[in-house]
Parts: C-alpha cells; structure tokens; sequence
C-alpha cells in the first residue's frame, strides 16, 4: 500500500528539553519573527530554565530534522504578589510558516502538563496589548484575564 504525501513542511516535529546545541536555532527563529537580536537573553533564559532538574524551570524546543521550529519558555514561581504557586510562560515562538497547524498548542500542552505534574492547577503569561497574534494564540488554549493589572510608569 502506497503512502499518503505528505503536505511540505508536514515533517515528524520532536519536542524536548533544549540542550545548549538548540540556542543558535532558537535565537536565529526569535529574531526571524520579531527582528530583534537578542543572544544574551537566550543564553540566560537557557542558563536559568533549561538543562534544570527540579528547580521548575522549562525550556522546551519542537525540532523538524533538527531545526528549531517552535519552543516555549515557562517556569513554576510562588507567592508574587501573594499568588499561589502557578506556572508562568515566559516566551512561546512558533515558525510562521509552522502557525495554525497545531505546534504551539502542543508546545503549550507539553509545558502545562510538566507544570501539573508538579502539582499546580494554573498558567499564567503577560503579553503586549497590541500583540494580537500571541493574544489570540493564548485565548484558544483558554486563557482569559486574571486577577492581576500590571501597572508601570517612565523612570525619568
């Protein structure tokens, strides 16, 4: 029996902890989609939420023949503000290419269901009011506002 085609870009997507090999991917698909480089802040990011065993800390990687197609970034933190302990997600970042197919849903569902099994019953992100990709990308995994209102001001 013959097998179906594959639609291109429908390739096996692995996801895993990120090793230190992934960074060059993860870095160069963040500043692919937002223009911005930032390489000390991956290498940080990676330093205090990847590789960990224990601490509450994810970075996970979604790889198609070993390029870097998405990753999320999240940990487990306590008692800011006076919360309970709950997860929080840092970054998601799929390939554009990659969007509406189900990979970032499956980054989120990996990194929600480490954050259960380490015992807490929420997730939350904070993300720019006029980015609506991201926003509508976290309103279909059923986020909704919190009990939060971040407040800032300009440092003069």
């Amino acid at each position: 029996m013959k097998k179906p085609a594959r639609r291109p870009g429908a390739e096996a997507v692995t996801i895993r902890p990120a090793t230190a090999a992934d960074l060059p991917g993860v870095i160069a698909l963040d500043q692919e989609t937002t223009g911005l480089a930032k390489p000390e802040y991956w290498h940080e990011s990676f330093r205090r939420h990847g590789g960990r065993r224990g601490g509450g800390g994810h970075f996970l990687v979604a790889l198609a023949e070993d390029r870097v197609e998405g990753f999320i970034v999240g940990e487990i933190r306590a008692w800011e503000f006076g919360s309970l302990p709950c997860g929080w997600v840092f970054a998601v970042q799929v390939r554009p290419g990659r969007r509406l197919r189900g990979l970032g849903s499956r980054l989120f569902a990996t990194v929600c269901a480490a954050f259960r099994e380490a015992g807490v019953d929420r997730v939350r992100t904070m993300l720019a009011r006029d980015n609506t990709v991201i926003h509508a990308f976290f309103r279909s995994q059923g986020m909704t506002a919190g009990p939060f209102i971040q407040l800032e001001t300009r440092l003069e």
